[in-house]
């Protein structure tokens, strides 16, 4: 019975019975039905464009080459597959918890928690990742703001207002160890550097240094402020951001196809699959957004016809952008001059074409306050669903009687987001956000494949287009079985081998204590001291030099010990462990789709997402894990007792 409590459900006649009843007694209050198809997909455009074109594409582009728009097509596909799930769920259920009360139809209460859960983190991680990224692009912009006539030559805000507490700490410490290697401080990353000098200038409390991202906070206020006052005020805002965004990048596409040199084409794949794929991360996060729409379920004028169109539309436009971008940027510089933060602006200027980078700064700056509006509105209103049920106190899901938003939701939401905005390093959290997610994806996928064949359930007017998996998903996992081994026989091998990888100088160094450094540092000066002192004596720039087999050579005359030189044994095993979950669970599903007749789309959706989440490093599955873990405490503590389905208020 204990068990069975776990996987209650709610009915989708229960569900639609308690949104007829929220503005009669039980003081929730019904939310203002304001959005089109045309309100939805600026939504979802908001949310996409943003930080992936103003800046990931960047690194995608130079760790993939031109071929990164395939990397980009596979994404928008593997989100356009979740996005038909999402569709059919959010015509079936039209309600503000997406993913979260898609679940608690499909699997349980405990399943439509820990999504619920993980949709908390997706849109809190997420919204600090908008608004850290969202501050660099603004105090790059008014550091690069000149007035002439007003005789403003850019405002520069201190180094300590505008970073991080953690980047900068990790950053000082991390130039310290360089610098003990023998790197001028002019040499180090112009990241580091603004590291080192955030640290060292801030004010102290006793030992404590003072860093704190400033700017992150102004614009979270400023959003959870809008998002407050209403979705008439939030769609007006977004809708005005999109057009401004959209002419921008036209712009940028209009004049970089006369500057685009197709020589920058060939190679088109230089690192090959590897490459293109080990974009994976900063790709994906660019699409993250999409489900956000699905939360907007009870603000639309019709959510069953709407939602999907306005899903599909979102991915459509964006894609086709990305693609353009991407072959714009690599045509018009090697993709190997790309590994910046804001790629667009320095392509422009690399050309002397400083007008446009201008422009772009500004069009950044709005793209991500766009972005970071709809995750801002999404959340709070996941927030409010799981109230509803019992498993959030009912603060959460009070109705301002004014503005018709989830009020107390959203206060607490900004302050939820604003706080760690302030200390939370950009990089510990974007793949968090992208766990999170894709996460959620998998389990909506799957919710899809759960009730394909239940006939009690009402269905919606969007339904899934139906293909028998059986005859697809085997022929499929042949054929990927046998271009892994043919295109990429080496990598496999070594995969299954669990082969010692060698570590490269960059980690290596940063592995090193100060003495190892140093005594490092004196043997190269007495083994090879012409070559050393070509490198300005800087330990990292002359291992990096260094031929595979030169740099093996080197490190053993250096006594470096194996355990530092070689990822090996169950450590590097361990971060394959995801892999081959992937592995057993696509085999699973391959049975399945024989025995059950699964529907294709849901499946491959299932699928593609899985495969980029077991790309994740396994420190974000120990991080997601720990998170999951905290919420099934509090859900044991409180949500269980309260459930509506376990009160009664609520019939299964």
């Amino acid at each position: 019975m204990a068990l069975h409590s776990l996987f209650r459900k709610k009915s989708v006649a229960d569900i639609q019975r308690q949104i007829a009843e929220n503005g009669s007694d039980d003081g929730h209050g019904s939310l203002g039905r304001h959005l089109g198809v045309r309100d939805l997909t600026a939504f979802g455009i908001a949310a996409i464009i943003g930080a992936g074109i103003f800046s990931t594409i960047g690194l995608a582009s130079y760790d993939g080459g031109p071929a990164v728009i395939f990397l980009f097509i596979f994404t928008a596909i593997a989100c356009g597959f979740a996005a038909f799930a999402y569709a059919e769920f959010a015509s079936m259920v039209p309600v503000s918890g997406s993913a979260y009360t898609y679940s608690y139809v499909a699997f349980g209460e405990i399943i439509a928690w820990i999504i619920g859960w993980a949709l908390i983190m997706e849109y809190a991680i997420g919204n600090i990742t908008v608004a850290i990224s969202w501050s660099n692009y603004f105090t790059g912009f008014l550091e690069n703001l000149h007035i002439d006539w007003l005789g403003l030559k850019g405002i520069h805000l201190p180094a300590w207002s505008q970073m991080d507490y953690v980047t900068a700490s990790k950053g000082y410490h991390e130039a310290m160890n360089l610098l003990s290697s023998g790197k001028n401080f002019a040499n180090l990353e112009g990241s580091l550097q603004e590291a080192y000098y955030a640290w060292t200038s801030a004010p102290k409390i006793g030992s404590f240094h003072l860093v704190a991202d400033l700017p992150a906070l102004f614009i979270i206020v400023l959003i959870t402020w809008l998002v407050y006052r209403g979705m008439k005020e939030s769609r007006n805002a977004s809708n005005v951001m999109v057009v401004i965004k959209l002419a921008i990048i036209l712009l940028v596409i209009a004049v970089g196809i006369f500057y685009i040199d197709t020589a920058n084409w060939d190679p088109f794949a230089p690192n090959g699959v590897g490459g293109i794929l080990k974009g994976v991360s900063a790709v994906f996060f660019a699409y993250i957004g999409f489900d956000a729409i699905s939360t907007t379920a009870e603000e639309c004028k019709n959510p069953q016809r709407d939602l999907p169109r306005g899903m599909m539309w979102a991915i459509i436009i964006c894609t086709i952008l990305y693609v353009i971008i991407a072959l714009v940027l690599t045509g018009m510089v090697s993709y190997e001059s790309l590994n910046v933060a804001d790629p667009l602006a320095f392509v422009f200027q690399k050309l002397d074409l400083t007008w446009l980078s201008g422009i772009i700064a500004v069009s950044a700056v709005i793209a991500m306050a766009s972005v970071l509006l709809v995750f801002q509105m999404g959340q709070p209103r996941i927030w409010m669903s799981m109230s509803r049920d019992g498993l959030l106190p009912k603060k959460f899901s009070r109705i301002h009687p004014k503005h018709k938003t989830p009020s107390y939701a959203t206060v607490v939401v900004g302050f939820v987001v604003a706080v760690p905005a302030l200390f939370l390093n950009i990089t510990d959290v974007t793949d968090l956000c992208s766990i999170g997610t894709l996460f959620a994806f998998v389990v909506v996928c799957a919710g899809v494949l759960v009730l394909q064949n239940k006939k009690d359930i009402p269905r919606g007017k969007f339904k899934t287009p139906y293909i028998n998996g059986k005859f697809v998903m085997p022929v499929l996992v042949v054929v990927a079985i046998v271009l892994t081994f043919t295109l990429n026989k080496d990598a496999a091998l070594r995969f299954l081998k669990n082969e010692p990888q060698l570590v490269l100088s960059e980690d290596l160094i940063a592995s090193m204590n100060e003495k190892q450094l140093l005594e490092v540092k004196t043997g190269l000066e007495q083994t090879d001291r012409a070559a050393f002192e070509k490198s300005n004596s800087d330990v990292e720039a002359y291992l990096g030099s260094l031929e595979e087999e030169k740099y093996k050579e080197t490190l053993g005359k250096l006594n470096v010990g194996e355990e530092q030189m070689y990822h090996s044994g169950f450590s590097l095993f361990s971060h394959k462990i995801p892999m081959y979950i992937f592995f057993i669970i696509v085999l699973l599903l391959t049975y399945f789709s024989i025995t059950h007749n699964l529907s294709l789309i849901p499946m491959l959706g299932l699928v593609s997402c899985l495969y980029m989440m077991c790309e994740l490093k396994l420190s974000n599955w120990i991080g997601f894990g720990i998170w999951l873990l905290v919420g099934l405490v509090i859900y044991f503590l409180y949500g269980k007792k309260h459930s509506k389905l376990n009160t009664g208020e609520i019939r299964e």
